[in-house]
Formats: structure tokens, C-alpha cells, sequence
């Protein structure tokens, strides 16, 4: 039997092969070092979140939930916008639950890109946007932000954008640097997308992981053109449940909807009742929350610069980077057996790996005790090198 000759991937993702958090996930597993690469917490979120769960579990919970989102979990998310943005939503045109924020993100740019639409978005990047843009067939227009305080460039930004412009994808946030955008560059932001009629996607996951400065959605300045993306799984440790939404105008909710039916239709109705329960805790516990992972940052911040490293301190997310001698690639592999740490090359966030070559990003969301055996290690490992 001849064997097929052509090759099975499309030409749209050539090139996004097994990402490096794979491999050095896999390479910590297999070692035992203590994983700062991959961004997801070690301890389970709040017990009456877990209990909701649970209890949405024992009470038949089990089966499709509407296309758009159980309406508990629409209202809770409603209310949360008013709460935190003093943005008003119509829970039944303008909110749609998604399989986590990474969905919504695929589901936006697949309803709204034609084929060869242009996409603005800043690098370095969360790795999904590149192959996401690449699915719906668009291309990318990246705006380079550099450190150290990966400010945006406003002549960069301009050069940006052609008349094939469909939208900016902006995450603030920002995975993998930790910089949340200032009202000034947000509005910055603004004033081009209205001047080229684009729509913003912007991504919030990290938007109650803040220590500095204040974070501002940019669906505040132009709420007539911006979709807004989040997720439960950062604010309340629950990465495993991927149950996202996507929040906006109900033409944009709409047409992201109209993709998303056909990528999971819907899914995890017991998580989605338990999102709305989490939703609603109150103040108090959103500020202790992002308290213990500020004492985190500055526990792993302290720790790296002990070991001799120049550390650029996040303003929020779970990520810190590092400025470090060489290739971070292959520091990064080459920390494993030196240290027992796994962290990640910043480089893979970018479509220009030269430019962030040096840096390395290490995750803060694990118990304070693996953070402080992580920083034992880099610290003495630092030690030894100055001796």
C-alpha cells in the first residue's frame, strides 16, 4: 500500500510544532526539578469554589448547557463588569461563555478576520495568538515592545496598520513580561483603532493579578468596538477548567458565538455553575488573593537577584523575567541539571527571537515553600558562580 506522500499539516501551521512548555514541563516531570516555567498554581482555589462545583456535580448538572452559557454564569459575569468597570451588559446578547479564555481568542479571530485581514498585536505574545491568526487564514502585524519597562512606541504603532487592518489583539495584563498598559497608552490604542474603524480583542485573564499600577480595560475608553476576553481560571487557581467568556457589543458577541458553536458548542456545566458562585466573592477576598501573589513575586524577585541576575519586576500576571548572558534557550536547559529549576526562554514569545535572546521568564503561582526551595537553588547556584 503506497503511503500518502503529501504532507498532513496545512501550510497554516507549519512551524507550530510542540511548544517549549511542553518540553520543559515534560523535562521537569522526568527530572523532578521544581517547574517555574509553565503558568499554573500548584494549590486548588477556594474551598466553597471546589464545593460548587461539586455540589453542581451531585445535583445532574452533567449534560449540554445552553450554547451561549448557563444564565447564572452570564448574570454573575454581567455583574462582575458593573462591579469592577462599571460596564453594563445585557446578559443575553452581550456575554458568551467560551471553553476558556484561549477559545474565545480563536473563536473571535476566525468570526471576524477574512482571509489575508490583517492583525496588530504586541510582541512578545502569548504563543496561541500567532497559531490563532494563522488558523483564520489573517496575518500578523506585530509591534515590538522592549525592555525594560516594554513601553509602547507610537510611531511603531502607527507604522503598523495598512488598509488590510481588521483588528488589534491587545493583553493586558501582559503574558510574558507582566506590564499592564497605562491610560495613556490605552488610549493611544484607542484613538487608532478609531481612526482606522478597527475592533480591539482585548485579553484580561490576568486582570485581578495586578501589584502595580492600575489596570484599566481598554472596552472603557471605546466600549462600542472592543470584545473583551477573560477567564476563570487565573483569578481562582482552576487553569483545569477552561471556562472563559467573551463580553461586548451583542454584533461582536454575536459573530464570535456564531464561531464557537462549531469549535465545543459548550461544555463543562458543572465548572460554569461554580464560575458564578467564584465570581461572586467579595472584595476582600480578590484583595487577599492578589496580596499573597504579590508576597510571591517579591519572594521569587529577591531570590533571583541574589543569584546574580537582573530582574525586571512585573507589575502584575504571575511571570517575572530576567536578563541573563547568552542564549536563554539554552540556559533554560542548561538550569535543569544545574539548579533543578525549569523556567522558559522569553524568545519563544516572539516572532523575532534575536531580540529577546537574553531573557527568561519564571511563574510565581506556587506555594511560597516551592518558590523559596526554587530560590535556595538559583541562589546558590549564583553564589557559585560569583565564588
Amino acid at each position: 500500500m503506497a503511503s500518502v506522500t503529501r504532507a498532513p499539516l496545512t501550510s497554516r501551521l507549519a512551524g507550530f510544532g510542540t511548544t517549549i512548555f511542553a518540553e520543559m514541563s515534560a523535562l521537569a516531570a522526568r527530572t523532578g526539578a521544581i517547574n517555574l516555567g509553565q503558568g499554573f498554581p500548584d494549590t486548588d482555589g477556594p474551598a466553597e469554589v471546589i464545593e460548587a462545583a461539586a455540589r453542581a456535580l451531585r445535583e445532574g448538572a452533567n449534560q449540554y448547557p445552553p450554547a451561549p452559557g448557563i444564565a447564572a454564569l452570564r448574570n454573575a459575569i454581567a455583574e462582575h463588569q458593573r462591579r469592577f468597570y462599571g460596564i453594563d451588559l445585557d446578559p443575553d446578547g452581550e456575554v458568551l461563555v467560551t471553553t476558556g479564555a484561549t477559545e474565545a481568542i480563536a473563536a473571535a479571530l476566525l468570526a471576524l478576520c477574512e482571509p489575508g485581514d490583517e492583525v496588530v498585536t504586541f510582541e512578545p505574545y502569548y504563543d496561541s495568538y500567532a497559531a490563532c491568526i494563522a488558523l483564520a487564514d489573517a496575518r500578523r502585524r506585530p509591534v515590538t515592545l522592549r525592555p525594560p519597562d516594554y513601553a509602547i512606541d507610537p510611531d511603531s504603532l502607527a507604522a503598523a496598520f495598512s488598509p488590510r487592518t481588521r483588528l488589534v489583539l491587545l493583553n493586558s495584563p501582559h503574558n510574558p513580561t507582566g506590564k499592564v498598559f497605562s491610560a495613556a497608552e490605552l488610549a493611544l490604542v484607542a484613538d487608532v483603532c478609531r481612526e482606522h474603524d478597527l475592533i480591539a480583542v482585548t485579553d484580561e485573564v490576568y486582570e485581578h493579578l495586578v501589584f502595580d499600577g492600575e489596570h484599566i480595560l481598554l472596552a472603557t475608553l471605546m466600549p462600542e468596538r472592543t470584545l473583551t476576553i477573560s477567564s476563570i481560571g487565573k483569578t481562582f487557581s482552576v487553569t483545569g477548567w477552561k471556562t472563559g467568556w467573551a463580553t461586548g457589543p451583542e454584533p461582536l458577541v454575536a459573530a464570535v458565538r456564531a464561531a464557537k458553536q462549531f469549535l465545543t458548542f459548550a461544555g463543562g456545566t458543572p465548572f460554569q455553575y461554580a464560575s458564578a458562585a467564584a465570581l461572586r466573592l467579595d472584595d476582600a477576598w480578590y484583595a487577599a488573593f492578589s496580596q499573597e501573589l504579590k508576597v510571591k513575586r517579591d519572594h521569587l524577585c529577591a531570590a533571583l537577584a541574589q543569584a546574580g541576575l537582573k530582574v525586571l519586576v512585573p507589575q502584575g500576571t504571575y511571570f517575572a523575567n530576567v536578563e541573563i548572558e547568552g542564549d536563554g534557550a539554552d540556559w533554560c536547559r542548561e538550569l535543569v541539571p544545574r539548579a533543578g529549576v525549569v523556567a522558559i526562554p522569553t524568545s519563544v514569545f516572539s516572532t523575532n527571537p534575536e531580540r529577546l535572546k537574553p531573557y527568561v521568564r519564571f511563574a510565581f503561582c506556587k506555594r511560597l515553600g516551592v518558590i523559596d526551595a526554587a530560590a535556595a537553588r538559583l541562589s546558590a547556584i549564583g553564589a557559585a558562580a560569583s565564588g
